[in-house]
């Protein structure tokens, strides 16, 4: 058991911190001000070879690891949480998805603009009128000649207003219980494919979310993800990866609101000494870093198993555990920044306030916290019964 990154792994963190604090962290403030996706940071992401971190190098893919894919989230998520998002849209969600369960075709015909930058890519699962409950959904699919014809709506879509590709998840079979859900790749060029209206959040400002739109949309029958009526594997295998990208985003956050927090800490001075003095302000500072560290253990935990081909309860629970703590984490900690920071850090002159409010979705994406508690308690029931 080796707690140490590798020379490699090392020399990728360092390379994307500098890339983060140079060319991410300047335009972190005017990112979440005007509401913009980070179109410039994205593209060098693409160059740099990592929108595809994950995918084997003939797709254009860097053939990088889970854990990769998490130091990179981390990095960018410290500086700017809008830029950690577009990757792990791409990266996580899109492409390291299609490589695992995608046909050479699909591969071949989207993955190497994915990894690029060329593609703007996504996933569609969440639907009006159902959230959590995946398999209520009401999107169909149905199998024309040579191709499926898909009708419905998804809402709440990360890239919806500006996606160039997504994964769509639709039912083909009503009656077939967990064997009733089909995964597609759509293109923004088929026929019956639009958009509906964009939302204005919260947090993660530049992040595009909106509507997506199927009219008896045209979608060839190559464009199948996986076998029929098993898009449920699709979406399974790919939710541990997006839960621990997601705790790794809620690691980065949290480091971010840490390290500004305590320079503030040790510069601003009151009743004649720093804050930093201050009893009560070293217990906040200490408890952030400590349960920074203690998120990152799970999450990087989660990435090796992963790396190592762990499937099943195991690398379910962990990833649950990760995703659960770390999201949790993050919005204590960028709580407390704002808190040490005072009056200054409820206004927009201070990161921090821009990082509470994007904290407080990664306790909603990505399987709410309360569903994490489901997963995991199952789990437990299930393992006191064997």
């Amino acid at each position: 058991m080796d707690f140490r990154l590798s020379v490699e792994e090392e020399m990728l963190k360092g390379t994307i911190h500098q890339f983060a604090a140079k060319e991410v962290a300047p335009l972190a403030a005017a990112v979440d001000r005007d509401g913009v996706f980070p179109a410039k940071n994205f593209k060098k992401l693409g160059s740099m070879g990592l929108l595809g971190i994950t995918v084997p190098e003939e797709f254009g893919g860097a053939g990088g690891t889970y854990i990769d894919m998490m130091i990179v989230t981390e990095e960018l998520a410290c500086a700017c949480t809008a830029t950690a998002v577009a990757f792990a849209a791409n990266a996580a969600l899109f492409s390291d998805n299609l490589a695992r369960n995608g046909s050479d075709y699909l591969k071949q015909q989207y993955l190497p603009g994915a990894c690029s930058g060329e593609l703007v890519a996504g996933i569609a699962m969440t639907e009006p009128s159902t959230g959590s409950n995946v398999m209520s959904m009401q999107t169909r699919a149905e199998r024309r000649g040579d191709h499926y014809v898909l009708n419905g709506s998804k809402i709440l879509i990360t890239n919806a207003p500006i996606g160039d590709v997504f994964i769509v998840y639709a039912k083909t079979n009503p009656s077939g219980g967990s064997d009733a859900i089909s995964a597609f790749v759509v293109d923004k060029t088929f026929p019956g494919f639009h958009r509906g209206r964009a939302f204005d959040k919260m947090g993660w400002r530049g992040s595009p979310t909106g509507e997506l739109i199927f009219d008896d949309c045209i979608v060839p029958h190559e464009n199948l993800l996986g076998s029929l009526n098993r898009g449920t594997d699709v979406l399974m295998s790919g939710l541990n990866s997006e839960r621990l990208a997601m705790g790794a985003l809620s690691i980065g956050l949290a480091r971010g609101a840490y390290e500004f927090s305590f320079q503030y800490a040790k510069d601003r001075e009151q009743f004649g000494q720093s804050l930093i003095g201050f009893q009560l302000i070293q217990d906040k500072l200490v408890t952030m870093a400590m349960h920074v560290e203690m998120a990152r253990l799970l999450v990087y935990k989660g990435a090796a198993m992963m790396d190592q081909g762990t499937r099943g309860r195991d690398a379910n629970l962990l990833a649950s555990y990760a995703k659960l703590f770390a999201s949790e984490m993050s919005m204590t900690a960028t709580t407390e920044a704002v808190q040490i920071l005072g009056g200054y850090g409820f206004t927009k002159d201070f990161p921090v306030e821009r990082m509470m409010r994007d904290a407080k979705i990664n306790t909603i994406g990505g399987g709410t916290s309360e569903i994490q508690k489901m997963i995991i308690m199952r789990e437990l029931l299930e393992e006191q019964h064997r």
